[in-house]
């Protein structure tokens, strides 16, 4: 009888133990003033991640102008006797990394500066626009002759070929790697020709044009054998004006072959033996060793911050593929 009592007492207490506790007046409002203060406490958090976001962009926006008007090699103090240094890297063209507003205002300020006891031009280029190209020959043979006391050499890294060529058989010397890739003398003009897709498809080209050859080289129009042999008289006039900026540039150490101007690339080595580079060297070797002086300055202007970006996330891709295709084809050194 005592054991049944025990475990009745046992079974309420346990009952009593595994029921809820009764809800304490107010709760509701104690719920309340959490939801409150959490939503105050994510609302902080807001704000303060926004002060951040704002003082980063406020930074960067600082950061770009610094870039673009802080001092430049020419604003410097006078550093002493120093070999000036200014580079072309990548394609010769308008407004891109070798066009010759950015190169002709390097070698302006470098032969300028009273400091600078010679100038090397580092070229790594497979070329580009005849017309840039030309306006950078043109200048730095101005520039040696104002400045006759200060030779400029060019120093070629991986290629110098076409419009990288032309501009550099404008320097008193040229430096190659055994390996580097020279030459390319010669021209063309490319394009695509979409009439046979275009028939395929049953699409219809429609073009007014006040001139007959207004389209000329049109993608979507057919080629007259008119227009080719123009294109291509075109082309052999622009290749006659390389192969005498060549000659002029390199006078009696050329050594002319039926290659020689064929569009053919040579290796570093064997453009020596053609007469189209005058031996091997580094930006350190000629400053050291031909200027006798291993401070180098460096005048190449740098794009700004702003165009870094819209390259890097490719915003001008679209547009330019697009312009590539639509706009007619110019000759290039390449």
């Amino acid at each position: 009888m005592s054991n049944d009592n025990d475990n009745l007492n046992q079974s309420s207490a346990w009952q009593a133990s595994a029921a809820p506790a009764p809800k304490k007046e107010g709760w509701e409002r104690e719920v309340l003033e959490k939801l409150a203060f959490a939503t105050l406490k994510e609302q902080r958090a807001r704000r303060r991640w926004g002060i951040f976001f704002k003082f980063v962009t406020v930074a960067l926006i600082a950061f770009a102008l610094w870039m673009s008007f802080g001092p430049s090699v020419g604003d410097m103090e006078n550093v002493g006797p120093h070999t000036a240094l200014i580079k072309i890297d990548g394609t010769i063209e308008a407004k891109g990394a070798g066009d010759a507003d950015s190169v002709i205002s390097a070698l302006t300020k470098a032969y300028a500066d009273p400091g600078s006891v010679g100038l090397i031009l580092q070229i790594n280029s497979p070329g580009g626009s005849p017309v840039q190209a030309g306006i950078i020959n043109d200048e730095i043979t101005r520039l040696r002759k104002k400045y006759p006391q200060k030779p400029l050499y060019v120093v070629v890294n991986e290629m110098c070929a076409s419009g990288g060529y032309y501009i550099a058989v404008a320097a008193d010397r040229i430096y190659v790697n055994k390996a580097s890739l020279i030459g390319s003398i010669g021209v063309l003009m490319d394009g695509f020709g979409f009439t046979g897709t275009m028939e395929k498809l049953g699409v219809e080209r429609r073009m007014l044009t006040a001139g007959s050859n207004k389209g000329f080289m049109d993608p979507f129009s057919p080629q007259t054998e008119t227009q080719k042999h123009y294109a291509q008289d075109m082309l052999n006039e622009i290749h006659q004006q390389f192969i005498d900026v060549v000659r002029k540039g390199r006078g009696k150490r050329l050594k002319e072959t039926p290659e020689t101007f064929s569009g053919l690339v040579w290796t570093g080595a064997k453009s020596i033996e053609l007469g189209l580079a005058d031996g091997f060297g580094t930006v350190e070797s000629v400053a050291r060793d031909e200027f006798k002086s291993t401070n180098i300055v460096d005048y190449t202007q740098r794009e700004g911050l702003s165009d870094r970006v819209l390259r890097k996330f490719g915003a001008a891709a679209g547009a330019s593929a697009i312009k590539a295709i639509t706009e007619s084809a110019a000759p290039v050194l390449k």
